[in-house]
């Protein structure tokens, strides 16, 4: 994938860092917290938002903070400059296992939407808002939430996503349905809603979850098999009294009661 604005590479496998590197005097904007190592020459700055657009006085910055609490996100996001002599390079690391997806925002139209915490830092001048679904149903049951996020600009742009990614294309009409935590992100060509998944004896037993993300091209998807929140709540569930058990062994929790003497 060709960059417009900055250089960058990939690195690892299930627990990836990138890499991006600035000509001086190149910005890259972060999520607070996300960069994990920088070269000498590399001055960082915290602000309030992306900074991509002026600001409109007190009750601008106010909104805009309102916008990143409801996304769940920090109020503020660091600016990387690099302030040297030649290239330097900045490096940031994926939160939990997955991978992280570099998206140049000219081939999706300018828009990517994606969930409230996928956004990990992009070209300056990328700017990050967020995208209310339309329709209530969406907002209710859509599993991600009333609220995702939305990335406009035409540089190069980094998400994260759990577990492996997969790249569809839809074509015009074209539609697909998937399970509501497994949609990562998508283009703004691309339409949504949410339907029931089958008859009631599927939605209380079919382990699938009650609804399904109906999306519908043209457009660019991204899905991912790992959600955050399906990760989360098995280690919850293991992690729970009784919920234990010997991998590889019909004894299970027996074991662990001579295991540990």
């Amino acid at each position: 994938m060709q960059c417009h604005e900055v250089d960058y590479e990939i690195f690892g496998d299930d627990m990836q860092i990138v890499e991006v590197e600035l000509d001086p005097g190149e910005v890259v904007i972060a999520e607070a917290g996300a960069m994990n190592y920088m070269e000498d020459g590399i001055g960082f700055e915290t602000r309030m938002g992306d900074g991509a657009r002026p600001s409109g006085g007190i009750m601008d910055s106010l909104l805009s903070v309102g916008k990143r609490v409801l996304t769940g996100e920090s109020i503020f996001m660091t600016h990387f400059r690099n302030d040297g002599q030649g290239k330097k390079r900045v490096a940031f690391a994926a939160p939990y296992p997955g991978k992280i997806i570099p998206v140049d925002m000219a081939e999706v139209g300018g828009t990517l939407i994606c969930q409230k915490d996928a956004f990990l830092c992009a070209a300056f001048g990328t700017t990050t808002d967020i995208a209310f679904q339309r329709k209530l149903g969406v907002g209710f049951f859509g599993g991600e939430g009333f609220i995702l996020q939305r990335l406009n600009g035409d540089g190069m742009a980094f998400i994260h996503v759990g577990g492996t990614v997969i790249r569809r294309e839809l074509q015009p009409g074209e539609v697909l349905r998937v399970d509501t935590g497994c949609l990562a992100a998508m283009s703004g060509t691309v339409q949504y809603d949410i339907e029931r998944s089958g008859n009631l004896k599927s939605m209380i037993f079919g382990g699938e979850g009650i609804f399904l993300a109906t999306l519908r091209g043209p457009g660019t998807v991204y899905l991912q098999s790992l959600p955050f929140s399906r990760l989360a709540d098995r280690v919850l569930r293991a992690a729970m009294p009784g919920g234990r058990k010997g991998e590889g062994s019909v004894l299970g929790g027996l074991g662990d009661m001579f295991g540990d003497r």
